[in-house]
């Protein structure tokens, strides 16, 4: 089986167990039993970690449903072929060429060398870094207690504050209350765990390797280690787009959903709304009264995403940087592109126009899809449906709030929807192209008018 087909095969099947133990009586309050189809959609949206709900978690899950809620984020935020391969490393069984192929898709590296350290690297970090995040949120929900003892025994702060640890660095905007993260609007500690977790885990396991791996302490370049052009490429088109959206997002709303604050917690809030909302579903600030062109910032940022290997969604960063200096060259009249004083392979810059081009044709279907679907619906008009399938795509998950009150139709979109932006552009090609077309006949060149 191609390592493509694997991976496909292992998110259905993780995606129908979570939808079997959703539908469990005891998933659910008492005199409450989520349908099949809420089940569903939530159980797909978890692993392909992108928030989009129908149901409110906080109120419609119990205590049993919301740890199997954050299992099957965490299984999609590392990626069930991983998860499956760092079992086998525990266990000191030998991978198999399949199951190191499709670890190497869901990382996007092509490097076998050194393969099971990459895994357990990553669940490490995972781990280490929810923990983190956990032991932080834990003070901001602790906030008033009695005394230090009365806090370390709150078992209920300890499992919200772990809660949305895991939703945070996975990028699943799955929040325990409607209004998301807005009561701590303003809150310097909540807003710089839930972005440094959204960060993180945006940027991906190899970039955070490689970072690891850097003794800065040594002035011999030989034995220090260097960055990599993953790496250099990977933080400065995150930075880049992080500080340009801050800088338009708190343009466009200072006298709108930021007015209400000081100027010095407008800038806060703005920057960390930037920071998890191009990732992730949570939000500050009420998103259904965000200004039309704010929307439209939104779109454009959800749609960037993350990057390679991590478990944000979107056409990804270095794509966009491939795309950027690709153009750059032409304009310049050069043949290769050239980043940071390194060649891409033409290989490269075929696959990021291929999930460029994959990436906006499939946001106009599925606008157009909902567009059939939700006919005659008054609660969707068209910006809101844009706004939807551009997060669904993009597994962000941050909404407008439509969602829970689309047709069945348009629900199963949704899932589809989700379920090939988790895939990637690239895999979805890749599977649909069984085989490789090698052309034994070269046909003569002739010039062709374009533009």
């Amino acid at each position: 089986m191609k390592p493509q087909r694997t991976i496909v095969l292992a998110f259905l099947l993780a995606i129908a167990a979570g939808a079997a133990l959703l539908s469990l009586p005891f998933s659910a309050p008492p005199g409450r039993q989520l349908g099949f189809l809420e089940a569903a959609f939530t159980s797909c949206s978890a692993v392909c970690v992108t928030g989009l709900t129908v149901i409110d978690p906080g109120a419609a899950l119990s205590t049993f449903g919301k740890v199997v809620l954050m299992v099957l984020v965490e299984l999609g935020g590392l990626g069930v072929m991983s998860i499956g391969t760092f079992i086998l490393v525990v266990v000191g069984r030998r991978l198999s060429m399949a199951n190191e192929f499709s670890v190497m898709n869901a990382y996007g590296t092509e490097q076998v060398k050194g393969l099971r350290g990459l895994v357990v690297w990553g669940v490490g970090i995972m781990l280490t870094c929810e923990f983190a995040g956990t032991v932080v949120m834990w003070h901001v929900f602790t906030r008033g207690a009695e005394s230090l003892g009365a806090a370390l025994c709150d078992g209920g702060a300890w499992f919200r504050a772990a809660y949305h640890a895991v939703m945070g660095f996975c990028n699943a905007g799955f929040a325990l209350s409607d209004d998301s993260l807005i009561p701590f609007r303003g809150d310097p500690l909540m807003e710089c765990a839930m972005g440094g977790l959204c960060f993180v885990g945006g940027i991906g396991f190899l970039v955070i390797i490689n970072l690891f791996t850097i003794k800065f302490w040594r002035r011999n370049r030989l034995t220090r280690g260097r960055l990599t052009l993953h790496a250099k490429v990977v933080l400065a088109t995150t930075f880049i787009v992080i500080a340009g959206g801050s800088f338009l997002f708190i343009l466009f709303e200072w006298n709108g959903t930021l007015a209400p604050m000081s100027p010095w917690e407008r800038i806060e809030s703005g920057i960390a709304q930037t920071v998890i909302s191009h990732t992730a579903g949570f939000t500050l600030l009420p998103t259904e009264n965000i200004r039309p062109v704010t929307r439209l910032l939104n779109e454009a940022l959800m749609m960037v995403g993350g990057s390679p290997g991590s478990s944000a969604g979107g056409i990804k960063t270095t794509t966009i940087a491939v795309l950027v200096f690709t153009v750059y060259a032409m304009c310049r009249g050069r043949n290769e592109t050239t980043i940071f004083e390194r060649t891409v392979p033409p290989s490269v810059v075929r696959e990021s126009i291929v999930i460029f081009v994959f990436g906006c044709v499939g946001a106009v279907v599925v606008f157009g899809a909902l567009l059939i679907t939700e006919t005659g619906n008054a609660a969707a008009d068209s910006g809101k449906l844009l706004f939807e399938a551009v997060s669904a795509l993009s597994t962000t998950g941050l909404s407008l709030g439509v969602t829970p009150h689309l047709t069945v139709a348009g629900k199963l979109v949704l899932m589809a929807t989700m379920f090939v932006g988790r895939l990637g552009a690239l895999t979805v090609v890749l599977l649909i192209g069984n085989r490789e077309d090698h052309l034994h006949i070269r046909y003569p060149n002739e010039e062709l008018v374009v533009g």
